[in-house]
C-alpha cells in the first residue's frame, strides 16, 4: 500500500533561488529512467502536480504552490494528476475528473481541499459530492451522472497509469517534463518544491535552446 509521503525534517538549506546547476540528481529530485509522454502543447514545459485531497500535506502545498504558478511564464503548463491508490483516493479522483467535465474544478480545486481539512467533511460518499457540486452551478443530477460516468472512469484509469509510470510512491509530488520527480523527501521541504521545479524548468528551457 502506498503511503503518504512524510515531510523531511531537515531543510536543504537552499537559497530563495536556485540554479538548475546547484541541483544534484538523488538529492533535490529523480530522474526517470524512461520519460514519460507528456500531454501538453509542443512547446510548452509540462508540470505535473500529484495530489490527494485528504493528503494534509498536500493541502499544506497549496499556498507555496498556487502562488508559484501565478509566476510561471506561458511555456507552462499545470497538469493537475490526483493519485489513484484505491479506496477514498479514488473517490476522490473520480471526484476530480468529474468536476472536470462539468467545467467546475478550477472553481472548486481549493475549496474541496477547505471543506476536508478545515471543516472536517470526508466527501467520500456521492451523495455529498453531489452536494458539494451543486454550489457550484450544476445540478446534483449532473454531478451524480458525471461521477458515474465512463468518461470520469477512464480518465482515473488513464491517471493510475500515468502515475505507475511516474514511479511516484506518494504524494505530493511535482514531476517537470515527464522527467523530473520532486517530492517533500528530496526538496527538503514542502516550501522548496517549487523552487527546486522552477530550477528543474529553467533546465529544461536550456536544453530545448540547444
Amino acid at each position: 500500500m502506498f503511503k503518504t509521503l512524510m515531510v523531511a525534517l531537515a531543510g536543504l538549506g537552499l537559497a530563495a533561488t536556485v540554479n538548475a546547476q546547484q541541483l544534484v540528481e538523488g538529492q533535490h529530485y529523480t530522474l526517470l529512467a524512461s520519460p514519460v509522454a507528456t500531454n501538453v502543447d509542443d512547446g510548452q514545459i509540462e508540470v505535473t502536480e500529484a495530489f490527494w485531497f485528504g493528503c494534509p500535506h498536500c493541502y499544506r502545498l497549496q499556498t507555496p504552490v498556487s502562488e508559484w504558478y501565478e509566476t510561471l511564464g506561458d511555456d507552462v503548463s499545470i497538469v493537475h494528476m490526483p493519485a489513484t491508490m484505491g479506496g477514498d483516493w479514488n473517490t476522490h479522483a473520480n471526484a476530480f475528473y468529474a468536476a472536470q467535465s462539468l467545467g467546475i474544478e478550477e472553481k472548486l480545486h481549493a475549496d474541496f481541499f477547505e471543506a476536508i481539512h478545515e471543516d472536517g467533511r470526508s466527501l467520500t460518499d456521492a451523495d455529498d459530492i453531489a452536494a458539494f457540486f451543486a454550489d457550484y452551478g450544476v445540478s446534483k443530477e449532473e454531478a451524480k451522472q458525471a461521477l458515474g460516468s465512463f468518461s470520469v472512469r477512464s480518465e482515473v484509469n488513464k491517471a493510475h497509469s500515468r502515475m505507475r509510470e511516474m514511479r511516484l510512491m506518494g504524494v505530493p509530488a511535482l514531476v517537470v517534463d515527464g522527467r523530473y520527480v520532486i517530492t517533500p523527501s528530496t526538496a527538503g521541504s514542502l516550501e522548496n518544491m517549487p523552487q527546486v521545479a522552477e530550477a528543474l524548468i529553467e533546465r529544461v528551457r536550456s536544453e530545448r535552446a540547444e
